[in-house]
């Protein structure tokens, strides 16, 4: 879908000719092409939207955009291999595809616009140098690594209906999800309820990962053998305490067995169901969304969140600091970098921030003392999510609600979304190395499927736990592995 919003820009509306002194070059802003994902909160551009039109007056440029469904990398790539650049595109970050335009100059160093890109430049040297190519930065890597919303959530009323508390421990986690496994917390008269589930592959983090980091498992992404040599986690002795563990709640019929199948919206469903007590969530800006959902079913149902059970020694984890996310960059297409560049440090900037989420003042919004107060009905003539959220060109480029901490004021439950993210980024374990090397994009797909598959066997008992680590250690080596950790010792030796 391609959206073509061009504002009038330097002259005058009824196309009267520019005021003396104004030279006719002056008054023809530059055509700029962004092509990027879409977010699926937000709502559809339409045409006439005046958030474009102020963004083309503001920066002197005719704004062409070219929007693909949210995640549809595919489509990004094969728009970009017919040779017809966009000036700026936002890709998925790392991938052999970006690796790819970087080496051949389809995308270019950005360092020269720096002095020009102050919010971008900022964000680069303070935490992300990690991410430059031979001392070069190819565009803005957003990478949410301070913050999570990641936790575990639960049906609070069944809690409470059982006469429990939130479990803070292995014990007292394996006795809640045992109870609403067995004692009828839906009150149906039936044994139709599973104590936890979670999504394939791990929708959100990689499934059940917070048993591992409870058995003592250190890092997000990598484990250290007694060597000190990098190793997979599923090496550490955490691993093979946990999957005992999650072997246990499958034996005993205490995990959803079709989670496997799950997407984050299946998950999500079979909770408002009445169908499991326990799973992982991304909360922030979805408290009021998951529990007004479960409402809509059971009237009575309230959503609680709580920290990961603690192990034996007390460790816990929740998810991993993130290595990948979204990459926003110049192409070598562009007729006039500079505004391009511009352009990505307008949309970081708290200028842009404001008027993406807000929009303009005196028509989408008025301010009340420190109280915005939403003019809905023209927020939604130029596509704004309802309920004072945003404009579809504000998430998921250069980046998301969470990175800001924004919520509108209108939020129903603002408190508790914010609580969600102090603990979950409590709870968020850091990586050994912070980046992914060139091997672990080339390889993961496939030694990510090869582990997804042991770890299956292992913990529904098709496969001795024992003969499983060993025999995934080596073929997991055998299709790409060895090179990755060959890489990654090498990267952890640097960072030292």
């Amino acid at each position: 879908m391609v959206f073509t919003l061009a504002a009038a820009c330097g002259k005058k509306e009824n196309g009267a000719s520019p005021e003396p002194g104004q030279s006719q070059a002056a008054e023809k802003p530059s055509k700029l092409v962004f092509m990027t994902t879409g977010d699926v909160a937000a709502g559809s551009l339409k045409g006439n939207d005046r958030i474009i039109a102020e963004i083309n007056k503001r920066l002197g440029i005719e704004l062409e955009l070219k929007i693909v469904p949210e995640a549809s990398y595919d489509k990004i790539n094969v728009a970009m291999a017919t040779g017809d650049y966009p000036d700026v595109l936002t890709i998925n970050y790392p991938t052999n595809s970006l690796s790819q335009w970087i080496n051949e100059g389809i995308v270019i160093p950005i360092n020269d616009y720096l002095n020009s890109m102050p919010t971008v430049k900022s964000k680069l040297e303070s935490s992300l140098s990690w991410t430059a190519v031979n001392g070069k930065y190819y565009g803005y890597p957003f990478i949410e690594q301070e913050r999570s919303n990641v936790n575990l959530v639960y049906r609070a009323d069944w809690l409470d209906k059982l006469g429990l508390k939130p479990p803070q421990t292995l014990d007292e986690f394996y006795e809640a999800l045992k109870a609403v496994a067995t004692k009828d917390p839906d009150g149906n008269g039936k044994n139709d309820t599973y104590g936890l589930t979670s999504a394939k592959n791990g929708a959100v983090v990689p499934t059940f990962d917070f048993i591992f980091y409870a058995y003592g498992l250190q890092n997000g992404d990598w484990a250290l053998d007694e060597k000190g040599s990098v190793i997979p986690k599923f090496e550490h002795p955490s691993f093979k305490k946990g999957m005992t563990f999650l072997k246990k709640l499958w034996d005993e019929k205490l995990i959803e067995p079709e989670y496997m199948l799950n997407d984050t919206q299946m998950k999500e469903q079979k909770f408002y169901q009445s169908k499991v007590g326990f799973m992982d969530a991304s909360l922030f800006r979805h408290v009021n969304r998951i529990e007004t959902s479960l409402q809509k079913l059971n009237p009575n149902g309230k959503l609680g969140f709580a920290a990961p059970p603690a192990g034996p020694e007390g460790t816990r984890g929740m998810s991993a600091a993130p290595k990948t996310g979204l990459f926003t960059a110049i192409t070598k297409g562009s007729k006039n970098p500079e505004k391009a560049a511009k352009f990505i440090e307008f949309m970081l900037s708290k200028e842009g921030r404001d008027l993406l989420q807000l929009g303009i003042e005196g028509v989408h919004y008025t301010k009340d003392g420190d109280k915005i107060v939403y003019n809905e009905e023209e927020r939604a003539k130029d596509s704004f999510a309802s309920g004072g959220w945003a404009h579809p060109l504000a998430w998921g480029s250069v980046v998301w609600p969470l990175t800001e901490n924004y919520l509108p004021q209108t939020e129903p439950q603002a408190d508790r979304a914010k609580d969600s993210v102090r603990l979950a980024s409590e709870n968020m374990k850091p990586n050994l190395v912070k980046l992914r090397t060139p091997a672990e994009i080339e390889f993961s797909g496939v030694v990510n499927e090869l582990y997804y598959q042991y770890f299956t066997n292992m913990m529904i008992g098709k496969l001795d736990i024992d003969t499983g680590v060993a025999e995934l250690g080596k073929k997991w080596r055998e299709q790409g592995g060895s090179k990755i950790l060959e890489e990654v010792n090498q990267a952890f030796k640097d960072k030292k």
